[in-house]
């Protein structure tokens, strides 16, 4: 067989003989120069002796724009729908790309078969760059675009040190301005529901909490931490769970308008009243905030905005690409504090 395969040989196997990522192969097929000369010619080699033929249609579209951008969001169509906040960052990155003339691609990746299939859709390059929102620190995706070469901008953070471009808004900021505003209200039993502690928005927001809880000069007390999910069902447990432990709270800060929601339908059900008997704070200032029994006080990130700079600032990195890691952008947007009735 002179080496060669016996059949049709796919892009994985090319980088499995030549010992390097399937990125790096696509980069080598469609002329990238961000391959060093030494992987280069591995790849040319292993195309050789697999008898690897590349995708013409694929090529052909590296050599040109595609016009089309994907914003990418790696949650179920049920949280997708009943959370303001995705639906306001999708206004945003749709705005914005609608004055550019580029197409919005919004894609769910939910499990690692569409993982999978995302990366083929990427490699083919389909579209010019992508947006990723709602990331978790063990999410594969952000690296995963990069080494396959196209432009990346995130919508939040995986950690402090984040290498990627993003765009964020002070989320720690958020959880002190919410607990000084309870405890100048006088509260002095403060509990908070975190969002999943594997995305650093969730983990800012406590960390901001508990600089607000230490700036009061109150006791740090974990039995009023309780870990939520950004969902409502998410808020109702967390809520339950502290009432159960810490029966004498007096007010709560929920990382999260929807969580906020669930917390308040358990306040009632166990005949706490808010704000007379607890305290409610939420974040992101979304209709929910606006439209709950009583309003609610809550933390406004500037959502729609985040969605539109993300969005310039990857347009910007196609049409001036910045090779060296510390070139890429940051951009953290400030929060406000809205006061209404659950306070």
């Amino acid at each position: 067989m002179n080496g060669r395969h016996s059949g049709r040989p796919t892009l994985e196997e090319v980088a499995a003989r030549a010992g390097v990522g399937r990125g790096t192969v696509s980069r080598v097929i469609n002329g990238s120069p961000r391959v060093s000369a030494q992987a280069r010619e591995a790849v040319h080699r292993a195309i050789e002796e697999l008898g690897y033929v590349p995708n013409q249609a694929a090529r052909a579209l590296a050599g040109s724009r595609t016009d089309a951008i994907a914003l990418v969001i790696p949650e179920t169509e049920a949280r997708l729908f009943a959370e303001p906040y995705f639906l306001d960052i999708i206004r945003g990155v749709s705005a914005e790309l609608g004055e550019a003339d580029k197409q919005l691609l919004l894609t769910l990746v939910r499990t690692e078969r569409e993982r999978q299939r995302f990366e083929q859709y990427l490699a083919a390059q389909r579209v010019d760059g992508v947006l990723l929102a709602s990331v978790h620190a063990d999410d594969p995706l952000p690296d995963l675009v990069r080494e396959l070469g196209l432009p990346l901008v995130l919508n939040g953070r995986r950690t402090a040190d984040e290498s990627a471009a993003y765009v964020d808004s002070d989320n720690q900021g958020a959880g002190r301005a919410a607990v000084a505003h309870l405890a100048g209200r006088g509260r002095r039993r403060i509990a908070t529901i975190t969002g999943p502690l594997d995305m650093y928005v969730a983990r800012a927001r406590l960390d901001g909490y508990r600089e607000g809880i230490a700036a009061a000069g109150l006791e740090p007390d974990e039995l009023l931490v309780a870990t939520g999910d950004f969902t409502e069902e998410g808020g109702r447990r967390a809520m339950r769970e502290l009432i159960a432990r810490a029966p004498d709270l007096d007010a709560v800060f929920a990382a999260s308008d929807v969580m906020a929601a669930g917390a308040r339908g358990v306040l009632r059900e166990s005949g706490r009243r808010v704000p007379e008997d607890v305290a409610l704070v939420g974040v992101d200032d979304s209709a929910v905030a606006r439209l709950m029994d009583p309003p609610l006080t809550s933390v406004r990130q500037p959502i729609e905005e985040m969605g539109r700079a993300m969005t310039r600032m990857l347009l910007r990195e196609l049409a001036e690409p910045s090779e060296a890691a510390g070139e890429r952008p940051r951009q953290v947007l400030p929060t406000e504090l809205v006061v209404r009735e659950s306070s």
